[in-house]
């Protein structure tokens, strides 16, 4: 006999918890534990009640979803983290995954999809939007490119362009590097004249094209 899978939702919603906690429990093969409305609150009962999978919004008030998914894929690895989200950006999806997730449904989603990724990530595989599919593809391809060997960029300031690209600032990149405030400002300033830009947005661009948002920093 198939066991239930076990789900705890996580939104700061009540209608669409209530709303997707109704929709699950006509399922047979579903059992929803419980419901929470803050990140704090989720982690607490994800502990208490340790279920297969958690339905998590991203966006959630004291502790973020993807704090949460960190926390949860550190302290019980075997439950599986599908993350609920408006955000229908590539750059979100890695993030999550990044942060332990299992999976990634946006919030217009069909219900069927929605099942049908539960299901997947209970299995212990990982689901993939199908309207994030194609843009993922290309984004694959372009990191695939290298960037030009001439552009004398040490290790250390990829590290920081990649994380100014993500939208770190200063602070939270001296922070994350344990650099000081004034070394993060000094290899700004050596990125910016090396590579020949003038403003954030060519920066962002030039990271997206080498594939430098998606590195993790050495």
């Amino acid at each position: 006999m198939n066991h239930s899978i076990r789900l705890l939702i996580a939104d700061d919603h009540i209608l669409f918890r209530d709303g997707l906690t109704a929709l699950l429990l006509d399922e047979p093969d579903f059992e929803v534990l419980d419901q929470a409305g803050t990140g704090e609150e989720a982690l607490s009962l994800i502990r208490q009640h340790r279920p297969d999978v958690v339905l998590l919004d991203i966006s959630m008030p004291i502790i973020s979803g993807l704090e949460v998914a960190c926390l949860v894929n550190a302290e019980l690895s075997a439950i599986k983290i599908l993350m609920l989200t408006i955000h229908e950006e590539e750059n979100f999806f890695f993030e999550a995954l990044r942060a332990g997730a299992n999976g990634y449904v946006l919030k217009g989603a069909r219900s069927d999809e929605l099942m049908n990724a539960i299901r997947i990530v209970h299995a212990g595989e990982t689901y993939l939007p199908p309207s994030l599919a194609g843009s993922l593809v290309q984004d694959f391809l372009s990191r695939q490119v290298r960037p030009p060997v001439d552009d004398s960029l040490t290790s250390r300031e990829y590290d920081v362009l990649a994380l100014i690209a993500k939208g770190l600032t200063n602070r939270q990149i001296a922070d994350k590097l344990s650099l000081s405030l004034s070394t993060i400002k000094t290899h700004r300033a050596h990125i910016y004249q090396k590579l020949n830009l003038n403003d954030r947005a060519s920066l962002v661009a030039y990271a997206r094209r080498y594939g430098l948002m998606y590195t993790t920093p050495s």
